[in-house]
């Protein structure tokens, strides 16, 4: 069993959001993903897709983008973006996959043979440029969901298991790397923690070490449309 990661699709199937408008890269940027991921996963992978996967607003517009996904190999793990305005609902959204290949995480974790893996939407950090009074509780927020994440972690959890985060923003920043967030990551003994969200110009490491942890930045345009390794 390999795992993998890819980030913040922004498929468009329903909603007029073309992504090459931010660049000639963008080009046909699904088939790029598409090739690599039929190239590199079997039935027994995982790929975790962190967050921002369509630009739907409605859940019918999302599951549109979703059954796009349908019939590439492997387990398929996703958590909420910030533009993932169709995840409506974790229940009714659940009930709806398009089949038993798509997992969506909220306030929960799943588990593949001693591989266990939470995750959770996150938020902008302190330190961030843009960080201001108002993302405050938004962050406080999302530290509190990730507690909730955590409890779950511990009714499953065996000794020899690894632990793998999901989160779609960045959990620290250049400016400030000790956030709510990674001392949560720390104590919960995660061994690698996997996001998305920053994309274009904006710099930061695709895989940093901090602590015992590897962070892995796995932004489609920023990992050159094709799936990263994680384990």
């Amino acid at each position: 069993m390999k795992i993998f990661s890819i980030s913040d699709l922004h498929l468009s199937g329903l909603a007029d959001k073309p992504m090459d408008v931010f660049g000639s890269g963008w080009e046909n940027h699904f088939e790029k993903i598409k090739d690599d991921w039929e190239v590199k996963v079997s039935d027994e992978d995982i790929v975790l897709i962190c967050g921002d996967t369509s630009w739907g607003t409605v859940l019918s517009e999302g599951l549109y983008d979703l059954n796009s996904l349908k019939g590439l190999k492997g387990k398929k793990i996703f958590i909420r973006g910030n533009h993932d305005y169709w995840w409506n609902g974790i229940t009714k959204l659940r009930d709806a996959a398009p089949d038993d290949t798509f997992f969506f995480l909220q306030n929960d974790c799943v588990r593949f043979e001693n591989i266990i893996i939470c995750g959770s939407r996150g938020w902008t950090t302190e330190g961030s440029s843009d960080y201001t009074a108002r993302d405050e509780k938004l962050y406080l927020r999302e530290a509190e969901r990730f507690k909730l994440c955590f409890k779950e972690v511990e009714k499953i959890r065996s000794e020899g298991d690894r632990l793998l985060v999901m989160i779609h923003y960045p959990p620290f920043s250049l400016k400030a790397p000790d956030t709510l967030f990674t001392k949560m990551f720390e104590e919960n003994g995660a061994e690698k923690v996997i996001f998305g969200h920053i994309h274009g110009e904006a710099y930061f490491p695709l895989r940093t070490h901090k602590n015992g942890i590897e962070y892995i930045l796995t932004s489609c345009d920023k990992v050159g449309f094709s799936l990263q390794r994680i384990l």
